[in-house]
């Protein structure tokens, strides 16, 4: 079977969601439209919609999606980031 790389929170309901976090299948979130990747206890990420929320379970997952990491949650990451994309 292959493995998911996200999933989508519109798609699945909040006990299964619950679930998935204790077994630690998904450890960061993601905004669909702005690409963004973060903590699931980030902020900035809990006030974005249902519908524009997707879930990783790894940052190499997040990152071969196409998501940058979260200047506010992951300021590390984000100034690597950003030195590297000028």
């Amino acid at each position: 079977m292959a493995e998911v790389s996200f999933i989508e929170h519109s798609q699945i309901d909040d006990r299964a969601l619950r679930a998935l976090i204790r077994k630690k299948a998904i450890a960061l979130a993601g905004h669909k439209k702005s690409l963004i990747y973060g903590r699931l206890n980030c902020g900035r990420g809990k006030r974005m919609k249902r519908s524009n929320r997707i879930f990783f379970a790894t940052k190499a997952q997040a990152k071969s999606n196409g998501f940058r990491p979260c200047g506010h949650c992951l300021r590390d990451e984000f100034a690597l980031w950003q030195a590297l994309h000028p």
